[in-house]
């Protein structure tokens, strides 16, 4: 655990300094800030106009975050050729990709919730006071980080087996598939297979904008779903990044 930490702090850190990573908050920031702007054309559903599109900002810069910076966390290391020196200490090859995950996932964690804040300081701007209601945006944000960490998850394990640009086309066309599982299912049963992740199953949007609660078996199970499909990828990925050729 000792290395894991010390792995995943030096990722947290790295990420901060990367001004990319403020930009995609301040855009995403600025998205919700305009959507205050829809909310006021959009007479007797503002506050509809505003989570929706506060939300969906939220998870869009997240996944841009998870898949171009998670695609780099290994590919990175060894084209600076600072992954020699660290597994040259008694650093096993899981222990640092578990570390570079976990890392990434505290990143993602804090951005995000920056972005949350600003969705509630648009609320509160426009509504002058928050409501109990307002608690499922709380969880519609946790259902995102959790999508994001089966995203990261994916990430890492396309970087360890290929190229950083397959490595993005890869999760981009597996998040696209997985987003329209229930749609594709429908045309034909044989077309989404069951190693394809439902990320239709994150997505509360809807409810939560319209001041539905989210039942607590929901979460629960949702949490199960990111948590073995997190287990099973990064395994996957340990698995062949042991049997990388890092010369």
């Amino acid at each position: 655990m000792k290395n894991i930490g010390a792995v995943a702090l030096n990722t947290f850190r790295e990420a901060v300094r990367d001004r990319v990573l403020y930009n995609l908050v301040f855009f995403a920031l600025l998205m919700i800030g305009a959507a205050i702007l829809v909310g006021q054309i959009s007479i007797g559903i503002e506050e509809v106009v505003i989570v929706s599109l506060g939300l969906s900002a939220i998870s869009f810069i997240g996944l841009l975050m998870a898949v171009f910076i998670g695609v780099g966390l290994v590919s990175k290391e060894m084209d600076k050729r600072t992954i020699y020196a660290l597994l040259a200490k008694p650093v096993r090859r899981w222990e640092f990709l578990v570390g570079k995950f976990a890392g990434l996932i505290f990143t993602l964690a804090v951005n995000t919730a920056a972005m949350a804040a600003g969705l509630f300081l648009a609320l509160l701007y426009v509504r002058h006071t928050l409501q109990r209601s307002d608690a499922g945006l709380l969880v519609a944000v946790y259902f995102i980080l959790l999508k994001l960490a089966i995203v990261v998850a994916l990430a890492l394990l396309f970087s360890c087996a290929t190229t950083s640009l397959l490595s993005i086309l890869y999760c981009a066309g597996f998040y696209v598939a997985g987003s329209f599982v229930q749609q594709m299912r429908t045309l034909r049963n044989d077309m989404a297979g069951p190693a394809a992740a439902n990320f239709e199953n994150f997505s509360v949007t809807g409810p939560v904008a319209h001041g539905v609660a989210i039942p607590g078996a929901l979460i629960l199970q949702t949490t199960l779903y990111a948590a073995l499909y997190c287990v099973v990828l990064m395994a996957a990925a340990a698995i062949i990044f042991s049997h990388k050729n890092l010369k």
